[in-house]
């Protein structure tokens, strides 16, 4: 999930506004007794109920935006009440196209001032494992959007896929997306490459023009989605799954500085020999006083689950990593939000009946945390869990396939940390 702009408010917000001491464990939907709505009809009207990879984002005046993928369209819906109701889905792209949606690779909002919104997805193309990154942009508050243009500037029928979106406080727009150019002009001179490579671009005339593609890293994991987030000056810090030697499949993050890569550092070390992409990325945020919050999956023999880690020294050097969840469960998909002090986590797992999402937070940047607590579940399909803000509270977006959707309020679990 995209860190935003209206996250960078949500975080001064915060400095002055205490968390709600007697909010509800969530404000979602009772589900109980509620029949799924039909989704597997292609001539049934959009319905975020059965949308594909919803992405939800809160802008500085404390509405709900979700964009998500049905029938070849990128949808957008507002809620002006913490998501109980949505208006009328705006289909993004007129023309149809066969839209990338899956927990791993999903379409991207921003919201930013003065109306303006910025939506990515992939665009599969007909080779298998194909795409290209697809971009728009609405200067009056998703009344209309841009024609939708293509930011990879390779046209090879390959893999350019799992971007991520970010803008910092001076409308720089940043895009980054694994690449695989590279290994089709390696394959046609005879030489081998492992995996993709991370590419990035980025605008800065609100999205109207972008700049030449640029490499940041070669062999990236292939299939793992990319994660962006920002550090206090405004840089964007990316992290990913890259292959080391060995078929070593870790986590490397790097800093752009002035548009210009950082070094690559590598950012766990827990040794996953695998040849395959495990389609399990990490994610990250930044808190106000620049500490990095990383979460991630591996399943090494000795070193397995998901795990956390935050920034210390100079914000590239990271502690030692917090493992948590429940591996015999299956835990996966987490996500991090960092509020000042107060760190959140979430993340999946699976009784043999049920999924849960699950949440556990820290009042002191990460160093000790709550139990975790089971925020919702379902026996049917679902969404990977993310972590949102409107400045006033922290709520849990996940999406149950064929029920209504609605994010869970959580903010009153911050009052149980130890």
């Amino acid at each position: 999930m995209p860190k935003t702009y209206s996250r960078l408010l949500a975080l001064s917000l915060l400095l002055f506004t205490p968390l709600l001491s007697a909010a509800p464990a969530h404000t979602g939907h009772d589900t109980a007794g509620i029949k799924p709505a039909p989704c597997n009809d292609p001539e049934a009207p959009a319905a975020l109920e059965c949308a594909l990879a919803p992405t939800a984002t809160f802008d500085t005046e404390g509405r709900l935006w979700v964009v998500w993928a049905l029938g070849g369209h990128v949808y957008l819906s507002r809620s002006d009440d913490q998501g109980q109701t949505f208006g009328t889905p705006l289909p993004i792209n007129h023309a149809p196209e066969r839209v990338a949606a899956d927990g791993e690779n999903r379409p991207k909002i921003i919201v930013a001032p003065q109306g303006r919104i910025f939506v990515s997805w992939t665009k599969r193309l007909p080779k298998p494992y194909s795409g290209d990154v697809r971009f728009t942009y609405s200067t009056d508050a998703g009344n209309s959007f841009a024609a939708p243009v293509t930011i990879n500037d390779n046209r090879d029928l390959t893999s350019h896929r799992f971007e991520s979106l970010g803008i910092n406080e001076r409308g720089e727009l940043f895009l980054a997306w694994l690449d695989k150019r590279d290994q089709v002009a390696k394959a046609r001179a005879g030489e081998p490459y492992r995996g993709a490579a991370l590419y990035y671009t980025y605008s800065t005339d609100g999205g109207a023009s972008f700049r030449p593609n640029r490499k940041i890293a070669d062999h990236t994991c292939e299939c793992c989605r990319t994660a962006m987030a920002f550090d206090p000056a405004g840089n964007p810090v990316i992290t990913w799954r890259h292959v080391y030697e060995g078929n070593i499949r870790d986590h490397a993050i790097t800093r752009l500085s002035g548009f210009e890569p950082g070094p690559v550092q590598r950012l766990s070390f827990d040794q996953w020999q695998i040849d395959a992409c495990p389609h399990h990325g990490p994610a990250i945020d930044i808190a106000a006083d620049g500490t990095h919050h990383t979460v991630w999956f591996n399943n090494a023999p000795e070193r397995h689950g998901l795990f956390y880690a935050r920034s210390v020294a100079d914000n590239m050097t990271f502690s030692e990593p917090l493992n948590f969840g429940r591996y015999d469960a299956g835990a996966a998909h987490p996500d991090v939000l960092a509020l000042q002090e107060q760190v959140y986590l979430t993340w999946k797992e699976f009784d043999g009946k049920q999924t849960s999402a699950l949440v556990m937070h820290s009042l002191n940047q990460g160093r000790t945390w709550s139990t975790p607590t089971v925020v919702a579940s379902t026996e049917g399909a679902s969404d990977h869990p993310f972590l949102i803000s409107d400045g006033h509270g922290v709520y849990l977006a996940w999406h149950r396939r064929g029920l209504p959707y609605q994010p869970f309020l959580i903010s009153a679990l911050a009052h149980d940390a130890h």
